[in-house]
């Protein structure tokens, strides 16, 4: 499924400009990836659960990951991204 839109809130903006310089390096390669195949296996999409049950979460590398929710089947809101502390 190639993934069409990508919108970003305001925090996810910040919290991109916050990143390390070679993990924004990383996520940017990783989006390339996620916008041919938003489930491709390098990704590790996943879904969350608890509070975070509408969304999903991606890979950048081991520490940190981006979080969104679908908007259509091929529209995506990137909602944050960062270390596991974005899940709280």
């Amino acid at each position: 499924m190639k993934i069409k839109e990508t919108i970003r809130t305001p925090a996810f903006k910040r919290a991109f400009r916050s990143l390390p310089k070679e993990v924004k390096v990383e996520a940017l390669n990783k989006e390339k990836i996620f916008r041919e195949d938003a489930f491709d296996p390098k990704l590790k999409t996943h879904k969350l659960k608890g509070k975070f049950e509408d969304y999903y979460s991606f890979s950048i590398n081991y520490s940190y990951r981006i979080v969104f929710r679908f908007i259509t089947k091929d529209k995506i809101l990137f909602v944050d991204c960062g270390d596991h502390s974005v899940y709280k």
